[in-house]
């Protein structure tokens, strides 16, 4: 049951209209029961390793209320690396499983690394005095498995969402709005936009050494936007669903695309998560003292070094196979590379030509995009020589009469066998890729990257109204695209 579903829709509607009438005291207990319910629904039975995680990292948190000095820190060591023992296990265990065949098989369990990160920040913060330990258990697994963060994020922080837990909420008819634009922006995104991308997306990359190097560049080129739009709408989906039951959730992405170098893609990219790498990881390696390790011969790791480390380790968390390592390579060759780059010619001005800026923004997405390459790779257990041979496949069978032969083919005979369907297709992602772009394109020039909901409360008037009934149409031709078509009927709604 993800949250772009029609089953999430009522999940939700039914979960608020009960909580925000309950008293005070039930409140949590309710909520809690309702992110139980949704976990087990949407793991499939996977809700015990869960508890586990919390159960261990809440009892190192009362070790860490109860003792001082270094027993203090013995606590925060044993909760963090417990937390990340956990986490490789169920990440690595295919890997594991290869090198040393074991008599059992164990699956991922959804939304693991979102939880852990939680559980690790929790514990940091609380060893540092950064946040209050939390004593009742009711609201720390709150914290770590409320529904609208568990699968995917944003990763939470536990000093701004548990004293939100613990206040009262009653139903306010403006937050409620700006939950339901958000709602809308979000399931358009993953809808309308990046689902339908990925039809396409799936059936090149399934079997791109059968492809020209226009076709391959185009599925690399979807497949970019399609895993944006998918965080980022899965992201306003969950910020939505926080607003509806009166939490405040932080933002995860903010107009990557139109950063003009990589440190303020970066910036922009999945926020939670770039935030804890730079809070948890790239701090403690930049503060570390490594005169024992270098024989007093240098005290601090250069700041290069400490970027390389993060975006090498940000690889390995991303996934289990060696695409997502040479992934994490590029993005640390990429930002090391920038880091050299301004130390050598100076950083650059901040107000330069438009044709600079936007000559800058081309070349931060054509470099992300051929990274994207390995990340869809590694996501398909496809190996590395895989990927080098998909970019080798690019830059050959470069006709326009092949493209579009091939481009008419990957939707004929990958999902729809209908030529009408396919150039209805082919028109509806024009159409929703051009009005999600340039959605972001009003919020980062209009707006300044304030939220999409404050964005689209100022589209004047008729205008407004307009982009709503625009949002709807494409959202419900976006799940009978998925559903064969057309001619499938009213079916689509049975998978949702």
């Amino acid at each position: 049951m993800g949250l772009q579903t029609i089953q999430y829709l009522f999940f939700l509607a039914v979960s608020a209209g009960v909580y925000l009438h309950l008293p005070r005291r039930i409140q949590p207990v309710f909520l809690l029961a309702a992110s139980w319910v949704f976990y087990a629904l949407a793991s499939g039975g996977y809700l015990a390793v869960t508890l586990g995680v919390g159960a261990f990292s809440y009892l190192c948190g009362l070790g860490i209320a109860w003792k001082e000095g270094a027993h203090k820190q013995a606590f925060v060591r044993l909760g963090v690396i417990g937390s990340i023992a956990i986490l490789a296990f169920f990440k690595y265990f295919g890997f594991l499983n290869t090198v040393l065949p074991l008599p059992f098989q164990v699956v991922m369990p959804l939304g693991i690394s979102f939880y852990s990160f939680a559980a690790i920040s929790y514990l940091i913060d609380a060893g540092r005095g950064d946040c209050e330990t939390e004593r009742n258990p009711l609201y720390y697994f709150l914290f770590l498995t409320f529904f609208g963060t568990v699968t995917q994020g944003p990763i939470p922080r536990a000093g701004s969402l548990i004293p939100q837990l613990r206040a009262e909420h009653r139903f306010d008819a403006q937050r409620t709005v700006r939950a339901l634009r958000l709602y809308a922006l979000g399931l358009f995104k993953m809808v309308a936009v990046s689902d339908v991308l990925g039809m396409v997306v799936d059936e090149v990359f399934g079997t791109w050494q059968s492809y020209g190097g226009g076709m391959l560049i185009l599925a690399a080129v979807f497949y970019t936007f399609q895993l944006y739009f998918n965080f980022s709408g899965y992201s306003e989906l969950a910020r939505a669903t926080g607003l509806v039951l009166g939490l405040e959730l932080a933002e995860n992405f903010k107009t990557p695309f139109f950063a003009t170098n990589f440190s303020g893609f970066w910036s922009r990219w999945h926020i939670s998560f770039s935030s804890w790498l730079q809070d948890y990881l790239f701090m403690p390696l930049a503060w570390a003292d490594t005169e024992r390790l270098t024989g007093g011969k240098l005290r601090r790791l250069p700041p290069e070094v400490c970027v390389f480390i993060v975006f090498f380790v940000s690889g390995f968390w991303h996934g289990n196979t060696l695409p997502f390592v040479v992934w994490g390579l590029l993005q640390a060759l990429y930002r090391v590379g920038e880091e050299l780059l301004h130390r050598r010619l100076g950083k650059p001005k901040k107000k330069a030509p438009a044709k600079v800026l936007w000559a800058k923004r081309a070349g931060v997405f054509v470099l992300w995009t051929f990274s994207m390459v390995f990340f869809r790779m590694g996501s398909g257990n496809g190996s590395v020589g895989a990927c080098f041979g998909y970019l080798a496949g690019m830059v050959q069978g470069l006709s326009p009469a092949r493209f579009v032969s091939e481009a008419y083919t990957a939707a004929y005979n990958g999902f729809y066998a209908n030529s009408i369907m396919v150039a209805a297709y082919y028109a509806f992602v024009a159409v929703g890729l051009a009005l999600a772009i340039f959605l972001d394109y009003r919020r980062c020039f209009g707006f300044k990257n304030k939220g999409s909901e404050v964005m689209v409360a100022a589209i004047p008037g008729w205008r407004r109204q307009a982009l709503y009934l625009a949002l709807v149409t494409l959202i419900l031709i976006g799940y009978i695209l998925q559903n064969g078509g057309f001619a499938a009927g009213l079916g689509m709604y049975a998978g949702y």
